[in-house]
């Protein structure tokens, strides 16, 4: 089983890809983990944000495969960390596909996106830039695994 976490577009702003290759590395040492960037775009001035959610939406369930997708969503669940960390763990008692976490472009994910998701996530009910939210995502994931395995990182 291996977490992915796929984004539509690179990270480019260098303090947020500082933070996600800190975080990536450190959930090796738990998990197979890989971050998968789809590129952006290329001249979608002339297309509606229907049209680019679809184009982008075609990439995303592509590069997802089989796997089971969870969509980082603003209309998603909000999950205290620890709670988060108890999801994880189900995951990985299942065993099986591997696990697919979506971020996705400005305008959100196509119908067809939504219906493959097995799950939404909300990281907050505050909204986040799509660079930032790729970091502040890995550092949780990082942090479910150390109170998974009962590491001193997080503090309750």
């Amino acid at each position: 089983m291996k977490f992915i976490l796929l984004t539509v577009g690179k990270t480019d702003v260098p303090w947020v890809r500082s933070g996600l290759d800190l975080y990536t590395s450190r959930l090796q040492h738990y998990v197979k983990f890989e971050l998968r960037e789809i590129p952006e775009l290329k001249g979608v001035s002339a297309l509606s944000e229907e049209q680019i959610k679809q184009k982008e939406g075609t990439l995303i369930l592509k590069e997802a495969g089989d796997a089971e997708m969870f969509l980082l969503d603003e209309h998603g669940k909000e999950f205290r960390s620890v709670d988060f960390a108890a999801q994880v763990q189900k995951l990985m008692n299942r065993g099986g596909k591997d696990i697919v976490f979506v971020i996705g472009g400005a305008y959100g994910f196509s119908p067809e996106v939504y219906a493959k998701a097995s799950g939404k996530i909300s990281l907050s009910k505050m909204t986040f830039s799509h660079q930032m939210v790729r970091t502040i995502f890995a550092e949780q994931l990082y942090r479910a695994f150390t109170i998974i395995k009962g590491e001193p990182y997080h503090h309750e």
